[in-house]
């Protein structure tokens, strides 16, 4: 069984990973089993930044490696808080600390301009060079308040009209077939197929 990376030490992107490729004939580890591995993430977008993730493990193991980086683009904020989305209210900070900071920037702002879309760009690297990078987006609402218990990061604030619900208000199924990852791994998934 061939073995793939991904390029994550967050916990919950490696169980959405998971849960997403689980059908697939590969061994899923992440960048908790290569702790002597440490990523630079300089880049100045999405692309960049899973173009770097992706190539500095494929490098450095050998193996299949797929990079992920992705954020939250709000339009009331010209985009903010773009490729600083995990680190919004400071290096360490946790999902509560970036939410509440997004939702203080947010007070104002009435419902009819709080859309926002989550960005994802996916970069799958082979040992031997070839790069594939593939978008995915979702489109919401940034919500006056955090509900829901489910996913991570961003997810109690993201609104989906269509469902009426928070994104960490839906099952991990639900949001596993909508969610910007979802969609940039769908088309991740031709170059994993054909291997």
């Amino acid at each position: 069984m061939k073995t793939i990376v991904i390029a994550t030490k967050n916990p919950g992107k490696l169980l959405e990973f998971k849960q997403m490729l689980g059908q697939l004939p590969y061994r899923i580890v992440s960048l908790a089993d290569f702790p002597e591995i440490n990523i630079c993430e300089d880049g100045k977008s999405f692309d960049e930044n899973a173009l770097i993730k992706a190539r500095t493990v494929a490098e450095k193991t050998g193996l299949l490696a797929l990079g992920d980086d992705s954020g939250l683009e709000v339009e009331a904020l010209g985009g903010k808080p773009g490729i600083f989305t995990a680190r919004y209210a400071g290096e360490n900070a946790s999902d509560e600390e970036n939410i509440k900071k997004l939702l203080s920037e947010m007070e104002n702002v009435p419902w009819e301009k709080r859309g926002a879309h989550f960005v994802c760009s996916l970069a799958l690297a082979f040992p031997d060079g070839r790069i594939f990078i593939e978008r995915g987006f979702c489109s919401g609402i940034i919500a006056l308040k955090p509900r829901g218990e489910y996913g991570f990061g961003y997810d109690p604030i993201f609104y989906l009209p269509a469902y009426n619900k928070t994104m960490a208000e839906l099952s991990d199924s639900e949001k596993n077939r909508i969610s910007h990852r979802a969609r940039a791994l769908e088309r991740i998934k031709m170059y994993l197929e054909r291997i």
